[in-house]
């Protein structure tokens, strides 16, 4: 049997889209045929379990985590296919949290080579999206929840019939590829809609739901609309998360959930603006160690997601979301790495992450501050993601991850220049953050996942955790 190394060296010969961004976003290039055909000669695992297939531009791995703690909470054996790793390759394809072996990894690669090379054109992401697939049916999951890979029509993932399918938030992002209007993401978005099966939404843009609604009309999808179908309400902050409530406008099913009328919520009451409306309806509190106010909408995404399972004969109890929702953990978005210092990393890669990443920073941790340390990957939108962490910058400093893709400094910094402001460069971003704090107590690494991946691995010296807090920050994934 071929080692781990040497199945993914076997596999780096097949044209791969992660690295590769010049090719066309075109049916051709991005073939489903293919990917049937692959999977049908290996007898369609992905027919062997349940699925929740998530689009989205921002939160759909933040929206998977979360229903796969949910579904785990239940006592289900879950599946979990996500991209990209933060570590190791074997994030992304997980069964009950733990990431796949190397040597299971390794003897899926044998199995699958005859067959993989009997489909002409078949490309790296396919073969280990495949590799996913019968992994889970091999080890008898009782449901999937898969993250699209890139945009959600032509995904390699779009083969699913899910049980329902979950569209976050949606903004700008590989423009080049999906198109340059809110619109045109969204129809790629919204091609994970399948006949019949329902969809949830987070809330959207106008230009955006238009979309979304009208492809699932068309499809007899039944669509469910957080901030419509589902509400929300924040509650109260702490360092280690926050607490929501929310509930189901729909239906009766959260009259055994804790009301937020009971006054037992948490650390401190409401506010009078979000208290239960005069319906009556039960408003059903939960916990979230996650920061970031855009964390509830996920969350409360995962949650419409899955009471849709119930059709699919996976019963959550109430209390699994609870636990669920309470336990999950999803490393390098908006993670506090260190108190004292203080230093957090998110991958945020957009402009509107980067924008709920200030808004977040300044409600978790007023009066602060901040050195933003950043890079970004080459296919982003630079200026969008500087322009809003700018203003709110008392040092920026411009680095590169280790990644291919990274952005080179020099251009960050002559973006910075060009929106009125100024920034050191660093070669690294180790570099960048022993400047960070040699100049403020407060840093934040961010721009791209893998400049927060190398941040955690930076900070493992200076992390020091308050006690009691929650914060603890695993030292990274094992796999």
């Amino acid at each position: 049997m071929a080692t781990f190394e040497a199945a993914l060296a076997r596999l780096a010969r097949f044209a791969n889209y992660e690295i590769n961004r010049s090719v066309v976003y075109a049916s051709g290039t991005f073939e489903l045929a293919r990917m049937a055909d692959l999977l049908a000669r290996l007898g369609d695992p992905q027919r062997a379990y349940p699925s929740v297939h998530i689009a989205g531009s921002k939160g759909k791995g933040s929206t998977a985590a979360m229903i796969e703690a949910i579904l785990r909470a239940a006592g289900y054996r879950t599946g979990l296919y996500i991209s990209p790793h933060l570590y190791s390759f074997g994030e992304r394809i997980q069964i009950d949290a733990a990431p796949i072996t190397a040597d299971a990894f390794a003897a899926l690669v044998d199995e699958m080579t005859p067959h993989v090379e009997a489909v002409a054109g078949i490309t790296w992401f396919e073969i280990i999206t495949a590799l996913g697939f019968l992994h889970f049916a091999r080890q008898r999951v009782d449901a999937a929840v898969i993250e699209v890979g890139l945009g959600g029509r032509l995904d390699a993932t779009n083969v699913l019939t899910p049980a329902v399918s979950v569209i976050t938030s949606l903004s700008y992002e590989h423009t080049a590829w999906l198109g340059d209007t809110l619109a045109k993401i969204a129809f790629e978005k919204a091609g994970i809609i399948k006949p019949g099966a329902p969809v949830v939404s987070a809330p959207q843009e106008a230009e955006a739901l238009a979309v979304i609604a009208r492809v699932a009309a068309e499809r007899a999808a039944p669509l469910t609309l957080v901030g419509r179908d589902w509400r929300y309400r924040p509650g109260p902050i702490h360092p280690g998360g926050q607490s929501f409530a929310a509930t189901d406008v729909r239906s009766d099913d959260f009259s055994r959930q804790p009301d937020v009328r009971s006054g037992d919520f948490g650390r401190q009451p409401y506010p009078a603006a979000v208290e239960t409306p005069t319906s009556g309806r039960a408003w059903a509190r939960f916990d979230l160690p996650l920061l970031g106010r855009h964390q509830i909408v996920n969350a409360v995404c995962a949650l419409a997601a899955v009471h849709h399972l119930a059709t699919a004969g996976l019963q959550i109890p109430p209390e699994a979301m609870h636990e669920g929702l309470a336990a999950v953990r999803w490393p390098g978005r908006g993670e506090v790495l260190s108190t004292e210092p203080l230093v957090v990393a998110d991958g945020a890669h957009n402009g509107d992450s980067a924008r709920k990443l200030v808004e977040m920073l300044a409600e978790w941790f007023p009066g602060r501050r901040w050195a933003f340390v950043v890079g970004t990957l080459s296919d982003k939108d630079h200026a969008a993601i500087l322009r809003e962490l700018l203003p709110h910058a008392a040092q920026l400093i411009v680095t590169r991850s280790q990644l291919g893709r990274a952005t080179e400094p020099a251009l960050l910094a002559e973006i910075v220049q060009q929106l009125g402001g100024q920034a050191s460069l660093a070669d690294s971003v180790a570099a960048a953050l022993d400047a960070a704090l040699a100049a403020s107590d407060a840093v934040c690494l961010t721009g791209s996942l893998s400049i927060a991946a190398e941040a955690r691995d930076c900070v493992g010296a200076l992390r020091t955790v308050a006690s009691g807090t929650g914060l603890e920050a695993s030292a990274g994934f094992s796999g």
